[in-house]
């Protein structure tokens, strides 16, 4: 079962996961590489992780830029334990590639 977020765990998880944001119940983060090819390549490897924890992020790819919304569908569309700990292997998986 999932831990529901408060406001409080939210903005204090948010200051170790620089440039996420929580939005509309969702935790949220554009990342911005050199190339679309690029973009893809990260998301495929966030993909691994994303099955690993069987958590499904949404995710939109425009042109170089990879946006990452995460909530639990499974807790009423909100903020969990769940998102916060996919958003930190998120961040691990980029990092090795910007």
């Amino acid at each position: 079962m999932s831990h529901m977020i408060s406001e409080g765990e939210l903005q204090a998880a948010l200051s170790g996961l620089p440039g996420w944001s929580g939005k509309n119940d969702q935790l949220v983060k554009s990342f911005t590489f050199q190339s679309f090819r690029e973009a893809v390549t990260a998301m495929v490897r966030i993909s691994y992780e994303v099955e690993e924890t069987n958590h499904h992020p949404d995710v939109l790819i425009s042109y170089n830029t990879l946006e990452i919304r995460l909530c639990t569908h499974d807790a009423g569309d909100k903020i969990t334990d769940k998102d916060l700990r996919l958003a930190a292997l998120i961040e691990k998986v980029v990092e090795g590639l910007l």
